[in-house]
């Protein structure tokens, strides 16, 4: 028996028998060739993988044509579907100008990392959708979004048919985008679009039906919602768009007759989608409700264009904290009567929408009870007495401050009286420049049964204004200066807009605060002046 050695030097058997075994024992395929390229060992796995190639064929002509493209332009690796399976191949030399080819079956390795890079891509679409649709706000957007993102990814035309909002609505609307049209179109779905197609049927009832061709659904029915020159659809898949009451509509997803149709990912990731697009539509619907609420109460919160008073001159300004509801805790109202006016202005504790319902109540209470009494402080008193009689009075600790005065003509100008419930006193500015403090005093109003309250009483003549105003204006804090505005700047201002109209006046305030606050956020702010008017 001859013998070759081993690099350490330890004999090895030149047994062919053996040799042979080890190599048929081997998981890899094996193809040995010659210095032709002409084969000529074939191991027992390269017989399973590759039957078409046995001893003396030339590789570079072979069945496998990706391993015949790398024999003929001299690869050293090749990849390629055979007989169902994946192969990869590398390739060795060998002693005298021969080569070895070894080739494994990469089927399962290869389908693993598919479906790895397959269910990253769907995380990434799904975090990439769930980020567009958090977004949304709006019904409109929402469906655009839908649409949009499910292109092309998960079809070629996605539609995205809402219930209607309204149910006097008399068609269904659809939103499509297509693969390829420069933006989504809108149309109305025909009335017997959801009897003609059962799927569509089930899917706005909730139920979530199988993809599939419609051979079932009237061709013209489901042309309306296909781009034109579309041709027949290929398969369709209907998702309902579920909310957490219901459905909320339905997603068709269509594909093409040359595409593939829907595995089984395919239809659990568009029914995710389907099922994410749903919950931000009832955000969308939810946020639209409250958008409209929003409106109603900023509408019925927001202070009242002011009446025109006889002998009496006036303006009023108003800046919430909320910018977005644009309605706070800071009010002022007028309500005329025959000898001249009644006003108000307070500030409500707190701020937002919870201030802002007290404030409705402070205002709704005063238009009824000036019907009863029109002097200050026995209205004031009332006031106090009505916010405890609230039936959640005990449970909500909320109180306001409040200026309440009487305008009453006379020959020569007009007689104030004024009642005083815990707010900053009211400042006197004559023509000539001076201002000067109206102290008033008394305790907030809703804060105890028996709070004591006070009056005061002011002459203006014309040309004089009395400014009543929040602590807003005075609590006024800038970025360049920790210090408040402060009443001191807030005389100065007053005094350099002497001899001005009510508006004038209130606007050269307003600007001046906005210059310290310059952007910054701000308490709520509502100022009042009023004026004798010159007389005829």
């Amino acid at each position: 028996m001859t013998t070759t050695r081993q690099p350490g030097g330890t004999p090895l058997p030149a047994d062919e028998r053996l040799a042979r075994e080890l190599l048929d024992g081997l998981a890899e395929a094996v193809l040995t060739t010659d210095d032709t390229g002409r084969v000529t060992l074939v191991n027992a796995m390269a017989a399973e993988l590759i039957p078409e190639i046995d001893a003396g064929t030339a590789l570079a002509g072979c069945p496998v044509a990706a391993l015949a493209r790398a024999v003929a332009s001299g690869a050293d690796r090749f990849e390629a579907d055979h007989h169902g399976r994946r192969l990869r191949g590398v390739r060795r030399r060998l002693a005298g100008s021969r080569w070895a080819w070894y080739v494994r079956d990469v089927t399962e390795e290869h389908a693993r990392a598919e479906a790895l890079l397959a269910e990253r891509s769907r995380t990434a679409f799904l975090a990439q959708a769930g980020s567009r649709l958090a977004l949304a706000l709006h019904r409109d957007q929402v469906l655009l979004a839908t649409t949009t993102l499910a292109v092309p990814y998960l079809a070629d035309v996605a539609v995205a048919l809402p219930r209607p909002t309204a149910p006097a609505e008399p068609h269904a609307r659809w939103i499509r985008y297509a693969d390829g049209e420069p933006a989504p179109v809108t149309g109305l779905a025909g009335p017997a679009l959801t009897s003609a197609v059962a799927k569509l049927a089930e899917a706005l009832a909730g139920d979530r039906a199988e993809p599939g061709p419609w051979p079932d659904a009237p061709r013209t029915e489901l042309a309306d919602l296909l781009p034109p020159g579309f041709g027949p659809p290929g398969v369709v898949l209907a998702s309902p768009l579920l909310s957490t009451s219901g459905s909320a509509g339905a997603l068709l997803l269509i594909r093409r007759p040359g595409r593939a149709g829907f595995d089984r990912r395919d239809v659990e990731l568009a029914r995710e989608f389907a099922a994410r697009a749903g919950a931000a539509l009832a955000t969308a619907d939810l946020h639209g409700e409250q958008a409209h609420l929003a409106r109603v109460l900023q509408t019925s919160l927001l202070p009242p264009e002011l009446p025109v008073v006889p002998g009496v001159t006036m303006a009023g300004g108003y800046r919430a904290a909320g910018d977005t509801l644009r309605i706070g805790g800071d009010f002022y109202e007028v309500f005329p009567h025959p000898r001249g006016a009644l006003f108000a202005l307070g500030d409500v504790c707190g701020k937002g929408v919870g201030a802002a319902v007290l404030t409705g109540r402070v205002r709704q209470s005063l238009q009824t009870l000036r019907l009863v009494e029109q002097r200050p402080l026995e209205l004031i008193h009332l006031l106090n007495q009505a916010l405890f009689d609230a039936p959640d009075a005990a449970r909500r600790s909320q109180f306001t401050t409040l200026l309440l005065g009487s305008l009453d003509r006379g020959p020569a100008g007009l007689d104030v009286r004024i009642a005083g419930g815990g707010h900053p006193a009211p400042l006197l500015v004559t023509a000539d420049g001076t201002v000067t403090t109206v102290p008033v005093g008394g305790m907030p109003v809703g804060a105890l049964t028996a709070a004591r309250f006070a009056e005061t009483r002011v002459h203006l003549d014309p040309g004089d204004l009395l400014l009543a105003y929040t602590d807003g204006v005075t609590g006024a804090r800038g970025p360049r200066d920790p210090a408040t505005f402060g009443e001191a700047r807030l005389r100065a201002a007053l005094a350099a807009a002497a001899g001005q109209p009510p508006a004038a006046l209130i606007d050269r305030v307003l600007r001046v605060v906005d210059d310290w606050l310059d952007g910054q956020a701000h308490d709520d702010v509502a100022m009042l002046a009023v004026g004798a008017s010159a007389p005829a």
